[in-house]
């Protein structure tokens, strides 16, 4: 899917660049599968911000993806490749032999007439879902389950892609897009091939006012805030945080300091960290 670059109209225009949408072959959502997204701007069930630089940004309609794959044993047409405003990767609409309709993410290579199927007798190809011990070693997968049932919750954005390394005890290693390697469940699902929208990475804003469109609120730097404001502020002229290391705006260390609890659970799953950049 390439990007295509902006003609320089205007100083904004100059560094921008956009989507070609080549391969979206439907326009308005299926309106079934949606629902109603109001605006928070950050803001929890008691009014208080709890996300900072949230607001505004385009009127939406969240679409509902089936992440856990539900339907198994039927095999279901590609009817469109769709724009998702809530996420980086497209959306394929599936229509199943039941009649039921459905968007699941689109990876690479997925097609309008292809045809998809979930579960454990399914082909190796783009877009099938199967249990992970169905799948052979060296695969590429994404849309990963950390537990049977509970749906995709690793490797779901645009471009990115897991491999299925080993299988032993039950458990099989995958490899993350971060280099992490990490033991999951055999009977969790995992579909078949890479992220669709690559060169996502490759898109340039351009401006401040696209930033806004996708919601994203300005963010002021603590040194340029007073000290009743932020750990940082205050001082004559541009001066230094004052501090043997940064602080968030609340006064705990920030910028590189691990967060992760040191007794996570979930540690003894872990079997490489990711690598660091």
């Amino acid at each position: 899917m390439p990007v295509r670059q902006y003609s320089p109209t205007s100083p904004g225009r100059r560094n921008a660049s956009g989507y070609s949408f080549a391969e979206i072959t439907k326009k308005e959502p299926e309106k079934s599968l949606t629902v109603a997204l109001r605006k928070r701007g950050g803001r929890n069930d008691n009014g208080r911000i709890t996300t900072r630089h949230r607001g505004g940004g385009a009127k939406r309609r969240y679409r509902i993806i089936d992440f856990k794959r539900s339907l198994q044993g039927v095999d279901g047409k590609v009817v469109a490749i769709e724009y998702d405003p809530n996420r980086t990767a497209r959306i394929a609409l599936v229509q199943y032999q039941t009649g039921v309709r459905a968007y699941i993410l689109a990876p690479v290579g997925l097609s309008v007439g292809d045809t998809v199927r979930n579960g454990a007798d399914a082909d190796i190809r783009p877009g099938n879902a199967l249990p992970m011990d169905s799948i052979p070693v060296g695969t590429t997968i994404h849309a990963i389950e950390l537990r049977p049932g509970q749906g995709a919750a690793l490797v779901r954005s645009a471009g990115t892609a897991a491999q299925l390394m080993a299988k032993e005890g039950g458990y099989v290693t995958i490899r993350l897009p971060s280099g992490e390697m990490r033991r999951v469940l055999a009977n969790c699902m995992a579909v078949i091939g890479q992220v669709g929208n690559v060169e996502h990475d490759q898109l340039r804003l351009g401006k401040a006012g696209r930033t806004r469109h996708l919601g994203r609120r300005p963010v002021v730097r603590g040194s340029a805030m007073t000290p009743r404001d932020h750990p940082h502020g205050g001082g004559e002229g541009k001066a230094p945080v004052g501090h043997p290391g940064p602080k968030t705006k609340w006064g705990r260390p920030a910028y590189g300091v691990k967060t992760r609890k040191p007794k996570k659970a979930s540690d003894r799953l872990i079997v490489r960290r990711r690598e660091t950049r």
